[in-house]
């Protein structure tokens, strides 16, 4: 009975580690796979870990996530022991209830910490970024310092500290001779929890920060948004130092509970100190050097982007940098909507890259300013496609950055082009492909898809027309039983994993070129014709660099690199040639080509009281679909 106890727990232990572990682990391999698959190993290679390293915007991520884990450790680590020995000599009341007070921000959920961090920031109008990134850190690692120091002053005589007095010592040789050696481990405990909590931290961060400024953890949560494989490299990186510091918080405290000598404690006590200014002063040395003296036109200047997620070629940054000497700063949002709260905020950006409705909102509520055309040299290279768009039909405060169309990935081998072409969206609720599609989670495209397949104009402000499309998409959820996605869709189509999908033209063109199978259909009923463009907002600082930037990303050097590393339809007309040509990377590939002769299709028009009903609408769709799930 008992050998069967004992491996029915071995068994549940095997299971929990393997549950735990195993992904890490398929982390780390695909960290080496030479391919852009997030699932398919295509062969060794430490290429992603090249990019990392060649990456300016990991490598000042790194640097931010340890100068910020290390400072405040320091600062923590003495405030929390000052504080935690402080406490030990109060009264019995005042102890407890600062006990509690201590515990609370452990006990508090960390979104709750965060949007409290972020408030008092705003209130005060300090700006965000590093300090308030490093701010944070230090209030919420005190507690654990505190938590981890207590329990061995109170293991401590009482009457220690007295007695090395009566001995001849000032107060302050009988903490710094007598208490802090006893309750070192204690200290170094403190210290190495406060500092894996700071490079771990992802909340609190997110919500104090700005300016550009990221940890290891936002740049992950960044890259995972679309299919970057450093993700793999940066996150196994993350896990190397994670395991790291777990051992030294486990052999520290033994190493230094075996020191007899109270001078060699003394003397040792500051090697932890002295590796971690040295690893600051590398990782400052590792991320500033290279900076060149070289005098450029906007050299020491800053420009300021807020973009969506991985959407820019590899080497647009590092080369614009290098031309024009100043330093690129990027944020990213992951829609227009929290993108246009910034905005409405009055958050300073030099360039917004927004979708054509949106430039639409912000435009006419006066949060953009116009283009000067006296800087503006890219417009001639640019397809006539994307000129004179009807939400900025002047070129005014515009210039495209990608375009494309939305419609359905498909695998050729399931489905038939005679489907399609019958059937155009209403595919979607043919039982034939029952439990193997995809929906893609966003309201504007679903409802898009709804509505074309209804033939009603995506646009509709029509509240019946709007009710029809939202009754055929509970039916849809309710019969085929979707997967409801984002941009799991890219990799799990490339896999093959499903029969079809809603699927921007983009992220098609990466599927296709990646399995054959795949191929791209847009329904002669029409689709969304969308655009995402370049804008300078009214409160920008740097104006003449932003239209320098603009400029230099249309060129056909660079517009190449944008278009063929992110997958989306270039602006530029040569590229657009030289990408779907022969010998292109996207020949034959027909999703990079948007389609521009249907008058069917349309973009999306900004109506507020229209996208609030929608919004609504989606919402009881996605419970449709849980609950028929």
């Amino acid at each position: 009975m008992k050998k069967g106890k004992r491996t029915f727990g071995k068994i549940l232990m095997i299971l929990a580690i393997a549950f735990f572990y195993l992904p890490i682990l398929y982390m780390v391999i695909f960290s080496f796979n030479d391919g852009k698959s997030l699932t398919a190993f295509t062969g060794f290679s430490l290429r992603w870990y090249k990019h990392m390293l060649e990456s300016r915007e990991m490598m000042e991520a790194l640097y931010t996530t340890f100068t910020v884990a290390i400072i405040a450790t320091l600062i923590s680590t003495v405030v929390g022991t000052i504080a935690a020995i402080g406490l030990s000599k109060s009264k019995k009341i005042v102890r407890d209830v600062m006990n509690q007070v201590n515990n609370f921000p452990m006990m508090n959920p960390e979104i709750v910490t965060a949007i409290g961090f972020m408030l008092l920031f705003i209130t005060f109008k300090i700006e965000k970024g590093y300090a308030t990134m490093l701010l944070a850190h230090i209030a919420f690692c005190i507690p654990y310092v505190m938590l981890s120091v207590m329990p061995k002053i109170k293991s401590l005589d009482p009457n220690l500290a007295n007695a090395a007095m009566d001995l001849g010592a000032t107060p302050w040789q009988a903490l710094t001779k007598v208490i802090v050696p006893e309750i070192t481990p204690g200290i170094f405990s403190g210290a190495l929890i406060a500092f894996t909590m700071s490079v771990d931290d992802f909340i609190i961060s997110y919500f104090v920060t700005g300016g550009g400024v990221k940890n290891l953890s936002i740049v992950v949560y960044t890259m995972s948004k679309r299919i970057n494989p450093s993700i793999n490299a940066i996150s196994t990186l993350v896990v190397v130092i994670i395991t790291i510091v777990l051992v030294l918080i486990n052999v520290v405290p033994m190493l230094m509970a075996k020191r007899e000598k109270k001078d060699e404690v003394g003397r040792k006590s500051f090697v932890l100190p002295g590796c971690a200014l040295a690893a600051v002063i590398v990782l400052f040395c590792l991320v500033k050097l290279g900076a060149s003296n070289q005098e450029l036109p906007y050299a020491g200047q800053t420009l300021s982007i807020y973009m969506p997620g991985e959407y820019m070629g590899e080497n647009v940054v590092p080369d614009f940098e290098k031309e024009t000497g100043a330093t690129v700063s990027i944020e990213y949002f992951d829609s227009n909507e929290q993108m246009y709260i910034k905005v409405a905020n009055q958050e300073s950006y030099d360039l917004l890259i927004p979708s054509d409705y949106m430039i639409q909102r912000i435009m006419d509520e006066g949060y953009l300013q116009k283009l000067n055309p006296d800087l503006l040299t890219c417009m001639d290279e640019l397809t006539d496609a994307v000129k004179n768009p009807s939400y900025d039909p002047e070129n005014e405060y515009s210039v495209s950055y990608f375009w494309g169309t939305v419609g359905i990935v498909y695998d050729k081998t399931k489905v038939s082009l005679e489907d399609l072409e019958r059937e155009g969206f209403n595919i979607f609720k043919d039982t034939k492909y029952r439990g193997d599609i995809y929906l893609y989670d966003s309201e504007r495209d679903s409802f898009m898809m709804a509505l074309k397949a209804l033939g009603y104009s995506m646009n509709t402000e029509n509240e019946d027309e709007l009710q029809d499309a939202y009754n055929w998409l509970v039916e849809c959820v309710q019969t085929m039983k979707p997967e409801i996605v984002t941009d799991e869709i890219i990799d799990n189509m490339a896999q093959g994993r499903k029969a079809l999908g809603l699927c921007y033209s983009g992220d098609a063109a990466y599927i296709m070129s990646e399995n054959e199978n795949m191929g791209y259909y847009l329904p002669e009923g029409g689709t969304n014709l969308w655009y995402d463009s370049m804008v300078i907002p009214a409160n920008a600082k740097n104006v003449e660099l932003a239209h320098e930037f603009i400029n230099f990303i249309s060129s056909y050097d660079y517009a190449y690199d944008n278009s063929s590393y992110v997958g989306y339809t270039s602006p530029n007309q040569e590229v657009i040639d030289e990408l779907s040509g022969e010998g292109g990377d996207y020949e034959e590939i027909n999703a990079y080509l948007p389609r521009t002769d249907n008058p069917n299709d349309e973009v999306f028009v900004f109506n507020d009281d229209t996208r609030k009903v929608i919004g609504n609408l989606w919402s009881k769709v996605k419970i449709a679909a849980s609950n028929a799930n």
